[in-house]
């Protein structure tokens, strides 16, 4: 690690939430003002009355937050302050010596709880039926304004000042060559820490596409058509909480602050617009005390409005405005993802030398198909393994 001062400290930091915390999540559960609900109306009006009755039932009797911070706790967990802001993050290191180091980001509505079956295998492949070669030192930041690293307390935090936040990280831990992976907001991030540390970054794999599609659809062929219409349905029919966020996201974060059902429903719903559900329910693809859990680190660290600004932030310095990369990038393409790439139009602005298409998972790759995923960031690396070093 670098020398250290009083604002660049690294401090070793450890979950602990007030019962009181706890208690009052309880109570106002218990004391839900609920809207009405249109007969027939399904899931395309929003989360239904009666699957959220219940799930918002389940979570306040039976789901144990104790159980899940613990496991949180399991990992070793610190805090900095980059540029102003306070960045949470975690940092497992492998036991094997000459692990590829590797920052994993996290978009919305997710969290770094997204990673938690995927750190054992990336950090320690020996004891998971792998080859100790594919080994990796894992940094899992949250994204400042976002559970443990929020809120922030300052403008202009768009995803382009986070992917600069996370090269001076991964610089303060000492590693001068490393590796990015990211989904939703992070396969962004991901690509942008490409451009902002050139020298340092030896590849990118995402599994969201990290850039808008932009170009002429009369060039494509039938598959890539066919994923431009999906862009275009999900503009049309599912990305109102987008307009949100990035016009008023202080608005709605008085809502999702004050209410815990707001916020639970705010949230479920891309999980069940955005998975591999086998039926309506979002559980299918995801457990549901997983999906209880990355809601508990918005609502513990009241950060439903400082996430949201990322959206405000990004929009109005050109988040659909992307520079041309010359970094290696992987495509772990999942089939269910809302965002899907366009391959002809990712390969003219990004230097694509791995591409892989599953026949299953969504949005949420870590969380739905983490095997898949660890095996694909695997097979990316490995092939860039004889084009670097970290001296």
């Amino acid at each position: 690690m670098t020398a250290e001062t009083a604002e660049t400290a690294i401090r070793p930091y450890r979950i602990a939430i007030e019962q009181h915390q706890l208690d009052d999540l309880r109570d106002r559960l218990a004391r839900t003002r609920w809207p009405d609900q249109l007969p027939g109306a399904d899931w395309d009006y929003g989360v239904p009355l009666p699957y959220l009755q219940d799930l918002a039932e389940y979570w306040r009797t039976s789901y144990d937050w104790r159980t899940h911070e613990a496991r949180l706790n399991t990992f070793p967990q610190y805090t900095t302050t980059i540029d102003g802001a306070n960045v949470h993050f975690l940092h497992v290191r492998s036991p094997e010596p000459d692990a590829t180091p590797l920052i994993i980001t996290h978009g919305w509505p997710g969290s770094v709880a997204e990673f938690l079956d995927i750190l054992g295998p990336l950090t320690d492949p020996r004891t998971h039926g792998g080859d100790p070669r594919d080994a990796f030192h894992v940094v899992a930041p949250s994204i400042p304004g976002y559970g443990f690293s929020g809120p922030t307390s300052q403008l202009h935090w768009d995803y382009r000042r986070v992917a600069r936040a996370w090269a001076e990280l991964m610089n303060r831990l000492g590693y001068p060559r490393y590796g990015a992976q990211g989904g939703d907001w992070g396969s962004g991030i991901s690509r942008e820490l490409g451009l902002a540390a050139p020298t340092r970054v030896i590849g990118v794999h995402v599994n969201t596409s990290p850039t808008f599609p932009t170009g002429d659809p009369a060039t494509l062929d039938t598959i890539d058509r066919e994923r431009l219409d999906t862009w275009a349905r999900h503009q049309a029919e599912t990305s109102g909480y987008t307009a949100v966020q990035a016009t008023r996201p202080h608005t709605v974060g008085y809502a999702l602050t004050d209410s815990p059902v707001g916020q639970l429903a705010w949230i479920i719903e891309k999980f069940r617009e955005w998975t591999d559900c086998d039926s309506s329910l979002p559980e299918d693809a995801v457990p549901r005390d997983h999906l209880l859990t990355n809601v508990m680190l918005y609502w513990l660290t009241a950060t439903a409005g400082s996430s949201a600004r990322l959206y405000k932030e990004s929009a109005r310095n050109g988040w659909t405005e992307a520079t041309p990369s010359t970094i290696p990038t992987g495509m772990a393409v999942f089939p269910h993802d809302i965002t899907l790439p366009v391959r002809a139009f990712a390969e003219r602005i990004d230097n694509i030398v791995h591409w892989t298409e599953f026949d299953h998972g969504g949005h949420f790759a870590a969380l739905e198909q983490p095997d898949l995923l660890v095996a694909d960031i695997r097979t990316f690396f490995r092939s860039l393994a004889d084009g670097w070093s970290e001296v």
